[in-house]
C-alpha cells in the first residue's frame, strides 16, 4: 500500500481552511460576526468576510422587503368574523439588524412582527362594519392598520412598508343584501338625473318664453301711428309699381286687395 504524499495534502488543506474562513455576504444581506457566542464590532454589507472559523461564526440577516401572506378570520363592529386574505409588507432596519437579532433571536419574524400584526389588524377591523371593510372604507383599512403596527414595531428596528387587504370573504346573504343596496343607491342617482334633466328643461321653456314676451312688448312699444302709415305707403308704392294690375279699395288707413286683372279674366 502506498504512503499518502503529505505534500499533496497541505494545497487542499490550505484550501479548505480558506473556504471555511470566509463568507459572502449578498446583496439584500447585512451580516456580523458572532464570536465565542457574542456579537463583535458593527455589522457589514455585501461582499466577503473572512473570520476564524474555529471560534466564530458570521450570521447573514435579510434586509429586503418581504412580504407575509395570512388569511385571518377578523372580528366586525357589528360582531360578525368575516374571512380575509391580508398581505403584510415589512422589512428589518439595517442600521438596526444587530439589535434584533440579540433580541429576538432568528426567529424575530414570529416573535414580534406576525404577533403584533395579527392583533393589530383585528383591533382596526373591529372598527368598522362589514359593508365598510368589503367595498367603501379598505383603504382607510389598511392605511390604519399600518400606523398603528408601525408605531407598535418600528422602534425595535422594524419597518412597515404596506399592508394590503388583497379580499374580504363575507357571508353570502350579506353579499346579497350589500349589492341590492348599491342597485337601489344607482338608481335613484338615475332617477335624481331625470328629475335635474327635467327641472333645467322646464326653466329653460320659462326663459325662452319670458324672452318671447319682451320681444313682443318692445315691438308692440315702438309701433306708432305715423310708422303704420309710413308701412302702408311703402306697401302702396311696391303694388304700384308691380307688373299686374289690382284693385285696391281703401278708408286711407288700411288698403284691400281686391284682386287682379288677370285673375279677373280667368
Amino acid at each position: 500500500m502506498k504512503k499518502l504524499n503529505v505534500c499533496n495534502i497541505y494545497p487542499l488543506l490550505i484550501f479548505l481552511t480558506i473556504i471555511t474562513s470566509c463568507s459572502i455576504i449578498r446583496p439584500g444581506e447585512v451580516g456580523f460576526k458572532q464570536r465565542l457566542g457574542k456579537i463583535k464590532g458593527d455589522s457589514f454589507a455585501q461582499g466577503i468576510q473572512y473570520f476564524n472559523p474555529i471560534t466564530t461564526k458570521v450570521i447573514k440577516m435579510n434586509v429586503r422587503t418581504k412580504e407575509v401572506f395570512n388569511s385571518l378570520p377578523l372580528p366586525t363592529r357589528e360582531g360578525l368574523s368575516v374571512n380575509t386574505e391580508i398581505s403584510l409588507l415589512y422589512h428589518v432596519d439595517p442600521n438596526s439588524a444587530i439589535n434584533v437579532y440579540n433580541r429576538f433571536g432568528p426567529s424575530y419574524e414570529t416573535v414580534m412582527v406576525l404577533s403584533n400584526f395579527w392583533a393589530t389588524a383585528r383591533e382596526i377591523s373591529a372598527r368598522f362594519y362589514a359593508t365598510e371593510l368589503y367595498a367603501t372604507e379598505r383603504t382607510k383599512v389598511e392605511k390604519a392598520i399600518l400606523e398603528e403596527l408601525s408605531a407598535h414595531i418600528s422602534q425595535y428596528g422594524f419597518i412597515v412598508d404596506a399592508v394590503l387587504l388583497k379580499d374580504i370573504i363575507l357571508p353570502k346573504q350579506m353579499v346579497h343584501a350589500i349589492e341590492d343596496k348599491v342597485t337601489a343607491e344607482q338608481a335613484a342617482l338615475q332617477m335624481q338625473f331625470v328629475i335635474d334633466k327635467q327641472k333645467k328643461e322646464s326653466e329653460r321653456l320659462v326663459i325662452e318664453a319670458e324672452g318671447v314676451k319682451k320681444s313682443q312688448q318692445i315691438i308692440n312699444q315702438s309701433l306708432s301711428d305715423k310708422l303704420i302709415q309710413y308701412e302702408q305707403i311703402q306697401m302702396l308704392k311696391s303694388l304700384v309699381n308691380s307688373p299686374n294690375s289690382k284693385i285696391i279699395i281703401t278708408d286711407g288707413k288700411a288698403p284691400m286687395i281686391i284682386g287682379s286683372q288677370s285673375d279677373n279674366r280667368n
